[in-house]
Order: C-alpha cells, then sequence, then structure tokens
C-alpha cells in the first residue's frame, strides 16, 4: 500500500483511522433559464421551499445541545430569512428567472455583502452559502449536500464543512474530520474541537487523494493513506479535569476565563458553561440586517438581551466592527480597492462620530438595565493616538472603562504607548494572525500562515505581554487561540490576564489553567517564541509543562 502523507493545519488534537466517507458537495451553479411561463407561480414556490428546510433545520437544533443547538438554530433563522426569501422572489417577477438561480443569485449578493465587511461578519460567509445550497437543492428536488447517513465509524473528508453539518455530526460516529480548505478559526475546527473529534484543515490535495481509509493526527496535522481492511481506530478522548470555576494556575494566578458572544443565545451559552465573564460581545448583529441605524433605543434592548445573563460580571463591548463596501448602507461609504486596508472599524466613527456615540449612549444604557460590569472597546486601533481619542468618547458616554483591541502588528508594536492611554487590551488573534502574515484567514490556501502557533505571531503576543507587566493594566486574548488549553498556558506565561473563546472550550481551558503553576506556564511561553516553527513551538511547550 502506498504511504502516501498530506498535511494541513492542526485544530482539534487526537489520533484516528478508519474507512473514508465523503461529504457530498453542492449540485453548483443552476441553470440561469429557460425563463418561467409563469413568473408569478415560480415565485411562489421559494417560501414554502424556504419553510421546508427551515423545518428540517430546526428538528436537527431540538435533537441537539449546546453549541451544535445554537448553530442549528441560526442557520433555520437565515434559511427563512425574509429579505432572502422577498429578494428571490423580486428576482423571478422582475428578471424573469427560474426560482432556483433567483436564490442562488439572491443569496450571492449577501454572500458578496459579507465577505466584504470583514472580520467576525465575513465569518458568516460559509452559513449562508450552505443556506443557499439547502434551498436550491430543495427547489431542484436533489438531494441537500452536507454528510450522508453514516453506518459505521468513519473519517469524514470534504472541501469543507458547513455549520449545520458540523452541528449535527454525532461523535461516536465520526473518527475524524479532514477538509481541503478552512482555517484555525472555521467552525470545522471549532465545532470539531468541542466534541473531541480530532480534525485536520486546509489539507491541500485532499480531494484528489483516492483513499478508502485514512489515518489522521490531529496534533502534528497530518493526513496519511491507512489499510482499508484494519479495524477503525478511534480517538482517546482526553478527560477534562474538574474546573471549579475560577480561572487561575494551581499556584493562584489569576486568569479570567471569559466567553465570546454575539447574540443572546451565545450568551446564556457561555454562562451555561461557566464563563467568568463575557470577554468578547460582538455587537454586529444588531446591524447587519438594519436598512438603516438602529434607534438608540432599539440597541439598548439588544444589548440588554445579550448582558443579562451576566449580571454583576464583567463584560467588554466592542463597538462595532464593520469593513468598507459593507452591508451596512447608512454609512454611506465609498467603494476602495483594497476593503480589507481601507476605513473599517474605529476608523469609520473617525467620519461619523455621532454612530459611535450613539452606539455608546446605548451600551451605557443598557448596562444599567442589565447590571453587568461594562467595559467598552473598540475595533481595528493602530496608534496611541486613536486609543486616546476612543477613550475619551466612552468616558463622556458615562462609561468608565475603555480600551482597546490589538489585531494589527502596529498596534502590537505600541502596545505601551496604547496602554498608557486606555485601561486595557485586547488581542484579536485572528485578526491580528492575518495582518501579520497578510494571509486572508477566509483562504484555505494560505491556512497554515494563521496558526496561532506561529513563533511570528507568538512573539508579538509576549510582547504585548511585556507592555501589560510595565504599564500594570491587563492584556488578553479574545482570538480563537485563546480556546486551545495548551496555548492557554503559554499566553497566561506571557503575563496576559484573561482569556476568553467560544462556549465549548471554557472548562478545558479553566481545567488547563488550573493543572499548572504559573512558572510551568512561563516556561512553556519561552519555549514557544524560541520554536523555529509551529510544529516546534507546540512540541517545545507541550514538553515544557509535561517533563
Amino acid at each position: 500500500m502506498p504511504t502516501q502523507e498530506l498535511s494541513g493545519v492542526a485544530v482539534s488534537p487526537g489520533q484516528a483511522s478508519g474507512p473514508v466517507v465523503r461529504v457530498a458537495e453542492p449540485a453548483g451553479e443552476p441553470a440561469s433559464g429557460p425563463p418561467p411561463d409563469d413568473p408569478q407561480a415560480e415565485a411562489t414556490r421559494i417560501a414554502p421551499a424556504a419553510q421546508a428546510v427551515v423545518g428540517r433545520l430546526e428538528a436537527l437544533a431540538e435533537a441537539a445541545t449546546g453549541d451544535a443547538a445554537t448553530i442549528l438554530t441560526t442557520t433555520a433563522a437565515m434559511a427563512g430569512d425574509p429579505a432572502l426569501v422577498s429578494r428571490a422572489e423580486q428576482l423571478v417577477s422582475t428578471d424573469r428567472m427560474p426560482a432556483a438561480r433567483a436564490v442562488y443569485e439572491a443569496a450571492n449578493g449577501f454572500v458578496q455583502q459579507l465577505a466584504a465587511a470583514g472580520g467576525y461578519m465575513a465569518e458568516r460567509v460559509r452559513d449562508v452559502e450552505d443556506v443557499r445550497d439547502r434551498l436550491v437543492a430543495e427547489l431542484l428536488g436533489t438531494a441537500p449536500p452536507g454528510v450522508p447517513l453514516l453506518e459505521r465509524p468513519s473519517v469524514l473528508v470534504g472541501r469543507d464543512l458547513a455549520p449545520a453539518d458540523t452541528a449535527g455530526l454525532d461523535p461516536a460516529l465520526v473518527l475524524a474530520l479532514v477538509t481541503e480548505e478552512g482555517g484555525p478559526t472555521s467552525h470545522t475546527a471549532i465545532l470539531a474541537r468541542s466534541l473531541g473529534i480530532p480534525a485536520v484543515v486546509a489539507v491541500r490535495g485532499l480531494l484528489a487523494l483516492e483513499a478508502e481509509a485514512l489515518a489522521v493526527d490531529g496534533d502534528l496535522g497530518s493526513v496519511a493513506l491507512a489499510d482499508p481492511e484494519a479495524a477503525p481506530v478511534a480517538a482517546k478522548a482526553a478527560a477534562v479535569a474538574e474546573w471549579n470555576g475560577t480561572g487561575a494556575t494551581a499556584d493562584g494566578r489569576k486568569v479570567k476565563v471569559l466567553g465570546n458572544v454575539g447574540s443572546p443565545a451565545d450568551a446564556e451559552a457561555a454562562a451555561r458553561a461557566g464563563a467568568e465573564g463575557v470577554g468578547l460581545f460582538r455587537t454586529e448583529f444588531c446591524y447587519l440586517d438594519a436598512p438603516a441605524e438602529p434607534p438608540v433605543q432599539r440597541q439598548r434592548e439588544a444589548y440588554t438581551a445579550v448582558l443579562t445573563p451576566f449580571h454583576g460580571k464583567p463584560v467588554i463591548v466592542r463597538t462595532l466592527d464593520a469593513g468598507a463596501d459593507k452591508p451596512l448602507a447608512f454609512l454611506s461609504q465609498e467603494d476602495e480597492p483594497n476593503p480589507a486596508l481601507g476605513v473599517r472599524g474605529l476608523r469609520i466613527a473617525f467620519d461619523l462620530p455621532e454612530v459611535l456615540d450613539r452606539q455608546l449612549e446605548a451600551i451605557a444604557a443598557a448596562a444599567a438595565d442589565s447590571g453587568a460590569e461594562v467595559s467598552v472597546m473598540a475595533p481595528m486601533v493602530a496608534t496611541a493616538t486613536e486609543a486616546a481619542w476612543f477613550v475619551e468618547r466612552a468616558r463622556a458616554a458615562g462609561i468608565a472603562r475603555a480600551g482597546v483591541m490589538i489585531e494589527v502588528p502596529a498596534a502590537a508594536l505600541s502596545a505601551r504607548e496604547i496602554l498608557e492611554v486606555s485601561d486595557f487590551v485586547s488581542i484579536g488573534t485572528n485578526d491580528l494572525a492575518q495582518y501579520t502574515f497578510a494571509a486572508d484567514r477566509q483562504l484555505g490556501a494560505v491556512a497554515p500562515l494563521n496558526d496561532p502557533w506561529q513563533p511570528g505571531l507568538l512573539r508579538l503576543l509576549a510582547m504585548v505581554g511585556e507592555a501589560a507587566r510595565a504599564t500594570g493594566k491587563p492584556a488578553g486574548v479574545c482570538g480563537e487561540a485563546a480556546a486551545d488549553p495548551l496555548l492557554a498556558r503559554v499566553l497566561a506565561g506571557f503575563g496576559l490576564t484573561s482569556l476568553s473563546m467560544n462556549a465549548a472550550a471554557v472548562r478545558a481551558v479553566g481545567a488547563s489553567l488550573a493543572g499548572v503553576t504559573f512558572d510551568e506556564c512561563a516556561a512553556a511561553a519561552g519555549a514557544a517564541v524560541a520554536a523555529p516553527d509551529v510544529s516546534s513551538a507546540r512540541a517545545a511547550a507541550s514538553a515544557a509543562v509535561s517533563g
């Protein structure tokens, strides 16, 4: 048997091997013709098709729990979105498109808007594409894309997995996940970690590999041909130590373990998981589908719903993080040749300070309504001058504690100066990685550069930790890097004082920190930053805390 081996990005630890089951791909782009004989009748097919898809997703959600249920419920809501249905119906009526083509075009309009927005909103692109493909399949009467019914434990292989696919997986039947696309922050990565399934993403050449069985190493990021006659080998679930709910190392060094949230459902999931508070509350959900800027009162109500589960606990609210050429029409921005490097995040507020001021007013009111201990932070800050400008406006709005995100290398390099004018900083490792390595985090071909174990990224994080110690102010991490239990120890060793992550990772990270002393964390941090590459950094950190 050939010994061909491929490599990718390790996103969920463990080793497993077994027979391959391929994920069904979407049928592709539907035909644009012939035009329907009766456009009105053709348009009326769309809403029932959407409801059929919604019903199936909601049924899956009812059988799921935790993050899986939340993702399925969210996907169902997207499938039934009146704006999507209405736009598709309009395309049938005005452009005489077949219903399937109209849905495809309407959904792609939303996809383009989200992709242009960047950041968290760009991460929703895969969700909309999944909904699009399910609706198209329903209208064409074909089988929907996704994971087929599994009859035995198998290794799932595909181009990528949609959120609804990963949410509906049965860990008893899925030995491992391997995808050709995706990255460290993809749904595949997040859900695989929460389910304890080994996973490797961004494996170039995977789909061309003729394999009946695969051996997957979720620690090293390797995928190799396996003997199809051999018995499947499931990963041994790592035992998660009991966690008392207080983020700290074994010798009492405090490191807050917080949740990342972007909706009321996220907040409830984080609270159930035992998060000590929220390190990143993304407020974009309040703006995304709004044809105009939401009034202060509407924002206040929306924010209160997210803050309420954390009454008496710390919550850091990030102000509007939108990119150029985005779906927020009220911002009236001009097209830009390179939106990722244009007017996004706090830069929008320099031209439209009144939008920021109204949001800050709503946040302050929601804090009073909910009883949460609210701080605010600004996204996409590059200089201390920008940080000071934001902090002053937050203070004027009655918010006592204000900080900024460290997402671009310039901010990491100027962390000490930024901390001197703000109350805290929080590192967004997802964006910091893509700007440091000039590698789009949505693009599978460059996913290895966005691995949070990259020594170049770790050295920037260490610099921020040094600045925090020098100024005596807190610095946290709210990117996906914080969800890795081993990397969490390294981050604590840098002197970072809080880690914020998806709800599924909270207990594992809390237990990981509790299992080592701060000196062990510092040793792991030193070993990781001295390493020449990703695999060496991970191995060195592991050896430092287990030797």
